[in-house]
């Protein structure tokens, strides 16, 4: 399959819009928060500013693909844990969805859950579903959806949901440094397609990172994984040492070398240390560096507010290419697509494809 165009939930600063872009496929991004759509802008992707709640499929005529990756903070281990603990109402509401129940009892009903960030994740089944009943829309011809690992058990109910409505299906774990990510970082990831063809998520293309293993070792049959001083320009080889303590222990806390992947980009980056082999502190990590991590684009113009946290909540583009390519039913994506994502291009007049994308949606982007 071609896709027209995707419609991105959550969309962020465009981690997976770029891979799309990249791809030759245009998007159109739903992001409430207003510097991640300050970055938006600035790099050119078509942005409506507002809350997923607010829309619909019908609002994106065009749309063929939905995408999201819905806030995690209250499903990871670093956050308050509401939505794990709140992880077997958030699997009755999926039933509930299904079973096409009345929207304002469950709406009522999800506004009672401790942290309504939880219910959010329930937004891309709600669009996809409306697809499937809405008269005026027609069913989205592929879904790509990700979020932390402890989203999961969601991702399990969504496959069951859709393979009931003629989807195929596949989800799990990715780890993004078996996709030349330079970082080690677990996602729960759903792809599906509605037509006969299996789909599959998408084979991992390099080594699984192992501390203390060698580089060369391992699966010959893949690359090695990527390192900080592939991706990054700094002089002399230098270590990170992490800003989270282990019982407050500064001792204990992780340290990864530049021969290494980086651990996971987390929105508190810039406290991360880096320092010489000697011990000397270094310039810690600037945003291009950071966003380098997580492959975007070196030149890719961050703004607004807590960049930080922007870069840190993003898709690896070079993952989202991989996932888009399995859930299009494409080849993996070649060497030279990939390396596309090493650079942005930033809009002007002479280059109106990005200004036209931005104003193909039937509604108001801002």
């Amino acid at each position: 399959m071609h896709p027209v165009k995707i419609v991105d939930l959550f969309a962020g600063p465009g981690g997976l819009d770029v891979a799309a872009e990249k791809l030759g496929v245009a998007t159109v991004g739903v992001e409430w928060d207003a510097s991640a759509c300050m970055t938006r802008r600035a790099a050119g992707l078509a942005t409506v500013e507002d809350d997923v709640r607010r829309y619909g499929p019908s609002d994106f005529p065009e749309a063929d693909v939905l995408a999201g990756g819905p806030p995690c903070q209250t499903f990871t281990v670093a956050g308050t844990g509401a939505g794990r603990r709140a992880l077997d109402e958030v699997l009755r509401f999926v039933k509930r969805l299904v079973a096409r129940e009345d929207r304002e009892e469950i709406d009522r009903d999800l506004a009672k859950l401790e942290d309504e960030r939880t219910g959010l994740v329930l937004e891309p089944l709600r669009w996809a579903l409306e697809a499937i009943d809405d008269e005026k829309s027609t069913a989205y011809r592929a879904i790509v959806l990700e979020q932390v690992p402890a989203v999961l058990p969601v991702w399990e109910a969504y496959a069951a949901a859709l393979e009931d409505e003629g989807y195929e299906v596949d989800c799990g774990i990715l780890r993004t440094e078996e996709y030349g990510v330079p970082q080690t970082r677990k996602r729960a990831v759903l792809i599906a397609r509605k037509d006969d063809q299996k789909v599959s998520l998408p084979e991992p293309t390099h080594r699984p990172y192992r501390k203390g293993v060698p580089r060369e070792a391992g699966d010959q049959t893949r690359a090695e994984w990527t390192t900080m001083a592939d991706v990054l320009t700094r002089r002399s080889p230098f270590l990170v040492i992490s800003n989270y303590g282990t019982g407050g222990d500064p001792k204990a806390r992780g340290r990864r070398a530049s021969w290494e992947p980086s651990a996971t980009v987390t929105g508190k980056i810039r406290r991360n240390r880096v320092v010489s082999l000697d011990g000397t502190e270094l310039e810690r990590f600037s945003h291009a560096e950071a966003g380098s991590l997580q492959t975007f684009p070196v030149d890719y113009p961050w703004s607004g507010s807590d960049v930080g946290q922007q870069i840190g909540n993003a898709v690896p583009p070079r993952l989202a290419m991989h996932i888009l390519c399995a859930a299009f039913g494409w080849s993996r994506p070649t060497e030279k697509q990939l390396q596309s994502l090493t650079t942005w291009r930033s809009v002007t007049a002479s280059e109106p494809p990005f200004l036209d994308r931005a104003v193909e949606a039937d509604v108001e982007l801002v």
